[in-house]
């Protein structure tokens, strides 16, 4: 049975992009969509979940979180980088932590490096 990966982040076009020059959301959004293909071409069943910095962010998560049972969840730099998305990182991190508390957690350091991130934890 292959093993079920959700991959958490902020949506790109949510995303402050104005430190990293030469990245824009369509850029980006094309290195998540390469990361999913990435997993499932190495035998994972990948869900992506982007979200924006609103108060409905948290409520996306739990809901995705509590649509099936996950594996692994990777919760992207995008969400974990920027100090002013502290708190929603906080939210995330828990909701993962109660609402998925067999799954490992793990984090990319970019947007091409999902695979590997999920790699360390699950076989």
């Amino acid at each position: 049975m292959r093993k079920a990966v959700l991959a958490i982040g902020l949506d790109p076009s949510c995303a402050d992009l104005s430190a990293f020059p030469g990245l824009s959301p369509g850029l980006v959004r094309n290195y998540i969509d390469a990361q999913l293909e990435k997993l499932n071409q190495a035998g994972f069943t990948t869900e992506s979940c982007l979200i924006d910095r609103g108060a409905t962010a948290a409520d996306v998560v739990a809901r995705v979180l509590q649509s099936r049972q996950f594996d692994c969840v990777v919760i992207g730099a995008g969400l974990r980088e920027p100090t002013d998305l502290l708190v929603l990182f906080e939210k995330v991190l828990n909701l993962v932590h109660v609402l998925a508390p067999t799954a490992r957690i793990c984090f990319n350091t970019t947007p091409a490096d999902t695979l590997e991130a999920v790699q360390r934890w699950v076989k």
